[in-house]
């Protein structure tokens, strides 16, 4: 048997330890539970935002890939004249099927995975490059001029169509400049709006010999008609109406021919200028945001660099790349810079907020093992070993805990960006495995069994303490400072500056350390006048509020951070609402319009007024080429008195309605556009009308934009001036909340247009990234608020035990029900309304500081919505007020609850000797 140290024998029983990890755990399972909890609730939000970030971009990206068509997406690659003039062989062999397949399969492989193109999308082919007039007088002629079509003879026809009537054209047999008729075949709706039919023959002149002549032989449907094999190339699967260009302009139908594929030299006997031509279109499905440099990189490489160099050693020297995909892809990167830094906002103030609940949880660990640390650095335990000792027990329970709410993140949020997400869900873990140990630390560092009063009036900051505060608000000022002049964007960095995107953070550390240095000096102030009051339960509520633990910096930060990150939140959405409400009102003028009013349309005035939502119509005339002088205007005639009230209502372009009103003088006093009172100034000036309606007109009132028009150079001036008058309505403003709109398309009829302000709303939006930003914004909301309720519920818990054996010695003093409710809720309310009136204040203060660099406008419109003007960051008072005031009814209610939960278990329990106190 060997000896100890101390001379005592070391028997079995003394060499038994005890796990400290499982005997904790089994000790306090309920606190375990709770923290696992708050680690995999808070380690999901995180993990979830990387992924549903990718998510946004990727079907931001492929939207606006959609949106701009096959024709600007696709890679155009076209050999020049020169190709040919320089050859030395014949031309036909530059134009044959053989040296338009060759290249084909290069083409397709060059790019690589830097950019995935769709193989069976993309074509190749022979065309003519210029528009070629055919006069047959059986075809379609809008405006009395001939159509145009280009001859092409593309390959892949057969696959990518469906045969409707006839057959596919074959190739003469001998191909060439001398071949006097080619055969072709057209799309069905080609042949519909052209009148052509199997057997038609479209004629082309020619500079020498007659015309060539083109047989139609079948009518082809497209499988995919928006496809960018029918949709790269202009005219190719439907014809386009064109306009001539003239004082007088007409319009004309503009087709393709589809040829043979191995009819390409035939093209020589057109005087179309005949060139081959490759389109290479990307796969949308395989383009994701997250690759969006390369792409780019690998766009402009196609343009201008080694991948052009290698295109023209593969097909000729003689050539040109065009494309719009880089246009389109800086599109979306611009947007998607100017929302990221606008979301990191968001991001950063939810998760300050998150840390600090989680160091909470730890304090509030720490507070009530307070005595068992104490006693096991009294016995001897080494600061290191009991920190060691600490971080495994939070370790077995967090990093379970962050790895559930990683896997729950990717399961429902999705997939990508799954290194930032993990690095997420392990610094939620790490936070809360070292929140513990590190407050532990911080309290135990000297050994010692008796502390002192840690009263929040008797805490005196130290010098320390001063220089951090002062090093924080000097971070603070150069953050907002930066934000109000710059904005929240980088150098379109799309992530944005972090130190930018964390200034309403340090608006609120800021308040946050101003209100613990002032907070005592009111409670000193009342201390001695209380004590003359009448009754037990104010002096006494009084004197247990400046009493509290003196290190209230973390709880009142974390109220504030959240009440701001809230408030800020809540402002950002409804200043989103608010800007698509006014694009709306700028797009529509009213919240209903009806348009294009023909004079058979009579009675539609008093129809629409007796639709169900209708509150007033204001009819107006309208006519998009007045010429006012020799400048062409749109010029309305409207009733001076509704019109002036349907402004005043809309707020925007209100004027006073006896300046509109015609006196019967040889001036019509008419309200006109900023450019228009520029140019004419107080001049009157001749106005004409497309009916030949005329009279002389002087601005009297400036305006930047009215209902009837828009912001575009106008005139509006008294219906009664007008020759015809009022009588009938070009259109009709319908206001109402809202106007039914079904009702009011069918009082309006069938040739009548109707356009209602709630469909404009949900039109403004263009892409995924817009209603992204709005959810990441709408989630910090929810978060903010449940983690401000969190907090206040973790601050109320750590003293809670020493409340109740309060409140237990003073009922058997005599104290009732009745008045301990009282005792507990005045006791709360000072830091609770601290919290409250700090957190709306600093949340009004954050919004007013930061407000003039955040441009709310990409988030809430399309970049083709009516100019409503720039939507900046506005205080939205129910965002201010209403979790300011849950904060206040929270604490309420958890201190009459813990009242009466006490009354209800007695006074026995409380009272037990050698419980904490």
């Amino acid at each position: 048997m060997t000896e100890r140290p101390s001379g005592r024998p070391r028997t079995a029983a003394s060499r038994v330890t005890v796990p400290w990890v499982r005997t904790r755990l089994r000790t306090a399972p309920g606190a375990a539970a709770a923290l696992a909890l708050l680690v995999a609730v808070t380690a999901f939000l995180a993990a979830a935002l990387p992924p549903a970030l990718d998510r946004y971009d990727e079907e931001g990206m492929r939207r606006a890939l959609e949106a701009a068509g096959p024709t600007r997406t696709s890679v155009q690659i076209q050999v020049s004249d020169a190709d040919m003039y320089l050859s030395d062989g014949p031309w036909e062999d530059l134009l044959s099927q053989e040296a338009v397949e060759g290249p084909f399969a290069k083409l397709l492989a060059l790019p690589g995975r830097a950019l995935p193109l769709d193989e069976d999308q993309s074509s190749a082919g022979v065309r003519t490059t210029r528009a070629m007039k055919a006069p047959d007088p059986y075809l379609s002629q809008p405006g009395g001029v001939a159509p145009v079509f280009h001859l092409v003879a593309q390959g892949g026809v057969a696959e990518h169509s469906r045969l409707t009537q006839g057959r596919l054209p074959k190739a003469p047999e001998d191909p060439g400049p001398g071949a006097g008729s080619l055969e072709a075949a057209v799309t069905t709706e080609t042949a519909k709006k052209l009148n052509i039919r199997v057997g038609s023959v479209v004629h082309f002149p020619r500079a020498e010999g007659d015309p060539l002549a083109v047989r139609v032989t079948g009518l082809v449907a497209p499988r995919e008609p928006d496809g960018a094999y029918w949709s790269a190339l202009p005219e190719l699967g439907r014809p386009h109406r064109m306009t001539t260009q003239g004082p007088v302009p007409s319009q004309y139908w503009a087709g393709a021919l589809l040829l043979a594929p191995d009819a390409g030299p035939a093209l020589l006997a057109t005087p179309g200028a005949p060139a081959r031509y490759w389109t290479l279109a990307p796969d949308l499905s395989a383009l994701h945001g997250r690759d969006l440099e390369a792409l780019t990189s690998a766009v402009a490489s196609l343009e201008g660099g080694p991948l052009l160099e290698r295109i023209t050693a593969a097909v000729s020297p003689n050539l040109d790349v065009s494309t719009d995909l880089d246009d389109v892809l800086g599109g979306h990167k611009g947007l998607w810079s100017a929302i990221g830094p606008l979301v990191a906002v968001a991001a950063f103030g939810t998760g300050t907020v998150a840390a600090v609940v989680l160091f909470m949880a730890g304090g509030l660990a720490a507070e009530r093992r307070r005595a068992e640390l104490t006693l096991l650095r009294a016995r001897g335990a080494s600061l290191l070993g009991l920190a060691g000792r600490l971080l495994a027990e939070t370790v077995v329970v967090a990093v379970p805990a962050a790895a559930l709410g990683l896997l729950a993140a990717r399961l429902a949020v999705g997939t990508g960006r799954p290194a930032q997400s993990a690095v997420a869900a392990g610094a939620v873990a790490l936070v809360a495995a070292l929140a513990l140990p590190l407050r532990a630390v911080a309290v135990h560092r000297a050994v010692g069994v008796h502390t002192g009063r840690e009263d929040v009036v008797r805490a005196r900051p130290s010098k320390r303490r001063l220089v951090a505060e002062v090093t924080l608000l000097a971070v603070a000022a150069g953050a907002v400072l930066t934000l109000r002049t710059r904005g929240t964007s980088a150098d379109g960095d799309p992530t944005g500056d972090e130190l930018v995107s964390l200034a309403p953070v340090l608006v609120a550390v800021i308040a946050a350390l101003v209100l613990v240095r002032l907070y005592p000096l009111p409670l000193r102030g009342l201390a001695r006048p209380a004590r003359r009051m009448r009754g037990v339960v104010g002096p006494l509520s009084l004197a247990r509020a400046g009493r509290a633990g003196g290190s209230t910096v973390l709880p009142l930060l974390a109220l504030l951070t959240a009440l701001t990150t809230a408030a800020f939140g809540g402002s950002v959405l409804t200043g989103v609402t608010d800007a698509r409400e006014r694009a709306a009102v700028f797009a529509v003028g009213a919240d209903a319009r009806v348009f294009g009013l023909t004079e058979a349309a009579k009675g539609v005035e008093e129809r629409v007024r007796r639709t169900p939502g209708v509150e007033d119509v204001t009819p107006v005339k309208v006519s998009y080429s007045a010429l006012a002088g020799n400048q062409r205007v749109s010029l309305a005639g409207v009733e001076p008195d509704t019109y002036a009230a349907l402004s005043s209502r809309l707020d925007d372009g209100a004027f006073d309605a006896d300046t509109l009103k015609a006196d019967g003088a040889d001036t019509v006093p008419a309200l006109g556009s900023p450019a228009l009172a520029e140019r004419f100034g107080d001049d009157p000036f001749p106005v004409i009308l497309e009916d030949g309606d005329s009279f002389t007109a002087r601005v009297v009132a400036v305006r930047t934009w009215t209902p009837a028009l828009g912001a575009d150079d106008f005139l509006v001036v008294d219906g009664s001036a007008l020759r015809a008058g009022l009588e009938p309505p070009t259109g009709l403003l319908v206001t109402g909340d809202p106007p039914d709109a079904a009702a009011l398309r069918k009082a309006a009829g069938d040739d009548a247009q109707v356009q209602l302000r709630s469909d404009v709303v949900a039109a403004t939006v263009e892409s995924p990234l817009q209603t992204g930003a709005e959810r990441v914004y709408a989630a910090a909301v929810a978060a903010g608020a449940a983690y401000a309720a969190l907090a206040l519920l973790l601050t109320l818990l750590r003293t809670a035990p020493e409340r109740a054996a309060l409140l237990a010695r003073l009922r058997t003093m005599g104290l009732t029900r009745a008045q301990g409710r009282r005792l507990l809720i005045l006791e709360s309310l000072p830091q609770a309304v601290l919290a409250a009136v700090g957190g709306a204040l600093t949340a009004w203060a954050a919004i007013r500081l930061l407000a003039p660099g955040i441009d709310l406008t990409t988030v809430a419109v399309s970049t083709g919505a009516p100019a409503a003007g720039r939507a900046l960051l506005r205080a939205d008072q129910l965002s201010l007020l209403v979790p300011a005031l849950a904060v206040v009814a929270l604490t309420v209610g958890v201190a009459a609850a813990q009242a009466w939960w006490s009354g209800r278990r007695g006074a026995v329990r409380e009272l037990r000797a050698g419980d904490a106190r």
